[in-house]
């Protein structure tokens, strides 16, 4: 029986982890399936033919150990997913930088090295905007992410440079569609597509994750959805094993958010076909590599 580690976290009490309904479906193929805290330095992943990020959702706050734990798994005999190439390239949401110069539309952004209150406050005037939203290059379920008028960026300056403490950061305007809309999510499997959530926040927040209050159901994507998508796997520098691509209706069309490829939930809640979908994806990528071995 070939053997699977998803990669976890620690404690998971406060989230909402779906990965178990995968498990059934790798064991009819005949796979067993552990799940290991990435934490945890005297694990052997030679002891596995797969090792797949799942639910590290504190790696934002350990950065560079947690890179040296997936240097580790590549290192090893194990198969990682998604390839380490990959996850770099997405550590830092730099990335959005680079799809948008392969012709992908997201949202207009300013990058900044740190939090500059002058330079903040030009946001405003840059994009005609009375709301901006800032949030760190390297951030997991909207960690030290703020929705800000002018007037709460003066209230909250100290405290936000005091939170972000240096970090580079990116700096956007409030997207007021996230609260009428929600934000689209699309799930793609080996590069196939799998399904389509739509997330709203709770009244009077504007963060979509379940944590934060979020609602969220399944719909059928729009074709200008799977088009921006598309296009979106075509500019990844590597093919993936699982991609969730997020974006937003905005006045210009439909721009991506984020692409999540380290460690993104599949919300295989939502959808009852999703967890076989991923299963076989998974042994058919492992199979794969295997025979280019």
């Amino acid at each position: 029986m070939n053997r699977c580690a998803f990669l976890t976290m620690e404690q998971l009490d406060d989230f909402f982890v779906y990965d178990d309904l995968v498990k059934p479906y790798l064991n009819e193929l005949g796979w067993q399936t552990d799940d290991i805290s990435w934490h945890d330095v005297n694990t052997d992943y030679d002891d596995y033919d797969v090792v797949v990020v799942r639910s590290t959702w504190d790696y934002q706050a350990y950065p560079e150990a947690f890179l040296s734990c997936l240097k580790k798994i590549e290192a090893s005999s194990a198969n990682l997913q998604n390839p380490l190439k990959l996850m770099q390239w997405n550590f830092s949401k730099d990335y959005l930088r680079d799809l948008e110069m392969n012709g992908v539309a997201i949202l207009p952004t300013l990058w900044r090295d740190k939090f500059i209150l002058s330079e903040t406050l030009e946001a405003f005037e840059t994009f005609n905007t009375d709301q901006i939203i800032i949030k760190p290059r390297v951030s997991a379920n909207a960690d030290f992410t703020y929705r800000l008028t002018l007037e709460d960026l003066h209230t909250q300056a100290n405290k936000i440079e005091s939170e972000l403490n240096e970090r580079s950061i990116m700096i956007q305007a409030f997207e007021k569609n996230v609260l009428a809309q929600g934000e689209y999510s699309l799930f793609y499997f080996a590069s196939e597509y799998s399904h389509t959530i739509v997330k709203r926040p709770a009244i009077g927040d504007f963060r979509v994750q379940e944590e934060h209050g979020g609602q969220m159901h399944t719909i059928e994507p729009s074709a200008e959805m799977l088009l921006l998508a598309k296009q979106t796997l075509k500019a990844l520098p590597e093919e993936s094993l699982y991609a969730r691509i997020d974006m937003l209706n905005t006045s210009l069309g439909m721009a991506i958010i984020e692409v999540e490829l380290i460690e993104p939930s599949l919300y295989f809640n939502l959808d009852p076909v999703s967890p076989e979908r991923f299963a076989k994806a998974l042994v058919q990528q492992y199979q794969s590599s295997a025979k280019n071995i």
